[in-house]
């Protein structure tokens, strides 16, 4: 039986230089992507991918673009070589611009003009953190949260997996949290290295200045039903994607209840596609049962492409 499959692209932090190169000099569908993104943008977006220096591809008004090119880049090779549709998609975060595009919401300038202008909004915002928690024991988060927020505002930015969560909000307040995980018996907090609290109420201003900008694009329903960010649920109609790509901005990101939406919905291999390995890990914390392949480089993308016509060829 062949599987059903969901197409997931990765968010920011997945970025790393050289990511493309090997696509971009192998397959005529990835240059064709780098090049209109390089025009679209008006800035070198290919060499930030290609050569960085790292502090360049770091900055989210690069690293949003640069990632979301790679990605598309990557799903155009694949779509070239294997004739498989997904029955989903989605993106974590940035990434969720990826699966707009491939399900049709978008075309690859709309896409490109939405991420940069995104990219803008976010890269102006400062202050405030960001820190990964792992493991953290049934309930302590929410406690940690409420005794926190004594000292400042912190919420939960990122629900990654069911023993990943991210915290986001002003500095204080999210290191209170951190150490009061790690003494509720929480493995590890980390800190990211991000320039301001990402899905919070500091990005509202931002998300606000996005619907305007959002309110002139040139959008479609989907062709394949995108899973959202904001909600975990399908979405098909364009006015939906209108109103929820702003609010993604200041919101959490429940990609835990994406996946296990997809999941429910039938969904038994997800292919990532896109710089890295993040989502793949992600998922198999939260559905060890699926199967994932990973689009990211000329090897990977031959492995999946041999593993989905190996499926095909049992229908």
């Amino acid at each position: 039986m062949v599987k059903k499959i969901a197409f997931i692209f990765p968010g920011q932090g997945a970025q790393i230089v050289g990511m493309g190169k090997d696509l971009y000099d192998n397959y005529q569908e990835a240059k064709t992507v780098f090049n209109r993104a390089d025009e679209v943008l008006g800035k070198d977006i290919t060499n930030i991918c290609f050569n960085g220096p790292e502090e360049d591809l770091k900055q989210t008004i690069n690293t949003q673009p640069a990632i979301v090119t790679m990605s598309i880049a990557a799903l155009e090779v694949l779509k070239s070589r294997v004739k498989i549709k997904p029955i989903f998609t989605a993106g974590h975060s940035l990434g969720e611009y990826c699966a707009m595009y491939a399900s049709d919401v978008m075309d690859l300038d709309t896409t490109l003009k939405a991420i940069q202008k995104r990219a803008e909004l976010m890269s102006e915002v400062k202050g405030g953190t960001m820190a990964a928690v792992l493991n953290a024991p049934a309930g302590s988060v929410e406690k940690a949260i409420e005794e926190a927020s004594s000292l400042g505002y912190v919420d939960i930015a990122n629900y990654n997996s069911p023993v990943q969560i991210v915290l986001t909000g002003e500095e204080n307040a999210v290191a209170k949290a951190g150490e009061l995980l790690l003494e509720a018996g929480a493995r590890r907090v980390v800190p990211l290295a991000v320039s301001g609290a990402f899905h919070s109420k500091f990005l509202e201003g931002a998300s606000k200045e996005f619907s305007k900008f959002v309110s002139d694009l040139d959008l479609s329903s989907a062709s394949i039903p995108v899973v959202t960010n904001v909600d975990g649920a399908a979405t098909i109609s364009a006015e939906d994607f209108r109103n929820k790509m702003p609010r993604q901005i200041c919101t959490s990101v429940h990609w835990t209840q994406t996946i296990e939406n997809m999941v429910h919905n039938g969904v038994d291999t997800f292919v990532e596609i896109g710089p890295g390995k993040v989502l793949a890990g992600l998922c198999k914390k939260i559905t060890p049962e699926s199967t994932v392949y990973n689009v990211y480089d000329k090897e990977s993308l031959e492995t999946t492409v041999q593993a989905l016509n190996e499926q095909l060829a049992k229908i």
